[in-house]
């Protein structure tokens, strides 16, 4: 999933191809002889800047071979990726959002990367970016980089109501948005149909949005635990003024929060920039807590939108392509990338380098507890109409939410199965 769809500013959006041609006999890209590798990115992933400092590296440890960094649109990137594996000429490598590894491995056009899992810490890796990388056993996508959702919160009307200190839990997230719910203030202001906030509510309650049923997806929101997941944002979201029929971006809520007059949203903490440009007044002022689980000893379950790294088949050179993948995916650049990005590296035990910054901690304390939309190839299909929104706005309007559950469930499985 790319990070511009979880509604930060455009600087987080950039896809990396990397493409080698080598002119030498060997692919051991330490081996020294002359090569050119070079490199897809999505646009604003990442800054000149550091993919300056990267080719730098890369090339002074890696003699003989040198970096051809592209930078590629996000409009229209799907069938570029998809013609370039089916090609006998593809890059090799290629940045591809999180939620896109399915489709391209249906292909049949990304190499299978399982061998290198323990080389890279596998075991340490964000799941919401190393699960949707694993298709049938297999691990085609390698954790690039995380961004999910918390609670930005005005720290003036938190104090003005007397909360001293964020809620670790849902039961006291709801006490203390009532508290803040009062006169002019809004206690939250939540959407009807912020469906990556409510596909982590439900995984909270141990449902999903749709599950494998042999060979077979089917929608899974009419379940018990989806239902009770649902449920619980309704009741969140009563406790503000959000329109039931809308998204996040219809208003845009940063332009409501700007305001001044409401407690709480949830959006990634690059979203508070965009409330300081609209209202200066509130620079400073404004704070973060990752969205809270059931319990107070972990944060809740959350989308992990991001980038992983594949490499095609059809790489001339795969050796040197898992190379450049080592180093991107590698301590000392994820570190060097959350630190200028502020996003969450892809490691759990790498939080430790953005925690300075609080809303990249929230963050990252957040991302442990990832998830990612079900590893379908026909995910993509069920977002372009998004029954789950109409499911929402018709349980928060008065639908009976077992019934609504049970159609938009329906249509999920069609869609996944055509």
């Amino acid at each position: 999933m790319k990070i511009s769809s979880l509604a930060v500013p455009v600087a987080l959006a950039t896809t990396l191809a990397l493409s080698v041609t080598a002119c030498g006999s060997t692919d051991d890209p330490k081996a020294g002889g002359s090569g050119k590798v070079t490199v897809w990115i999505m646009k604003d992933s990442v800054t000149d800047e550091f993919l300056t400092r990267f080719r730098t590296d890369f090339e002074a440890t890696h003699q003989g071979t040198t970096l051809d960094i592209q930078i590629q649109e996000w409009d229209g990137i799907g069938e570029k990726v998809t013609a370039a594996l089916a090609s006998k000429d593809a890059p090799d490598v290629i940045e591809v959002g999180n939620t896109q590894i399915a489709q391209y491995a249906a292909s049949g056009g990304v190499r299978d990367l399982s061998d290198k899992v323990a080389d890279l810490d596998g075991a340490d890796w964000l799941p919401g970016l190393a699960e949707p990388g694993k298709v049938e056993g297999k691990q085609y996508g390698i954790p690039w980089y995380a961004a999910n959702r918390v609670v930005i919160y005005n720290k003036d009307l938190f104090a003005r109501a007397g909360v001293t200190a964020p809620p670790k839990t849902r039961a006291e997230w709801l006490t203390v948005t009532a508290e803040l719910n009062k006169g002019s203030t809004q206690g939250i202001y939540l959407p009807g149909q912020n469906w990556y906030a409510l596909a982590g509510f439900i995984w909270e309650d141990g449902g999903d949005l749709a599950v494998r049923d042999g060979k077979e997806w089917k929608g899974a929101l009419d379940t018990p635990q989806a239902l009770a997941g649902m449920d619980f944002y309704r009741q969140l979201q009563a406790l503000g003024k959000g329109p039931k029929d809308s998204d996040e971006a219809k208003p845009p809520q940063a332009d409501v929060f700007a305001k001044g007059d409401v407690a709480q949203i949830i959006a990634v903490p690059g979203g508070a920039k965009i409330v300081e440009e609209a209202n200066p007044a509130l620079k400073g002022k404004l704070g973060f807590f990752p969205i809270p689980g059931a319990t107070a000893d972990k944060p809740g379950a959350v989308f992990t939108g991001g980038s992983d790294l594949i490499v095609p088949e059809a790489s001339a050179h795969p050796d040197a392509a898992y190379e450049v993948v080592k180093a991107l995916a590698g301590e000392k650049w994820q570190t060097e990338m959350a630190r200028t990005m502020s996003y969450v590296p892809n490691r759990t035990s790498l939080a430790r380098v953005i925690q300075d910054d609080e809303g990249t901690a929230a963050m990252a304390a957040g991302a442990a507890q990832g998830r990612a939309t079900p590893n379908s190839p026909q995910w993509a299909a069920v977002e372009a109409t998004n029954p789950i929104k109409q499911y929402m706005t018709a349980v928060l309007t008065g639908t009976d939410p077992a019934r609504a559950a049970k159609d938009a469930s329906e249509s999920i499985t069609k869609t996944l199965g055509s």
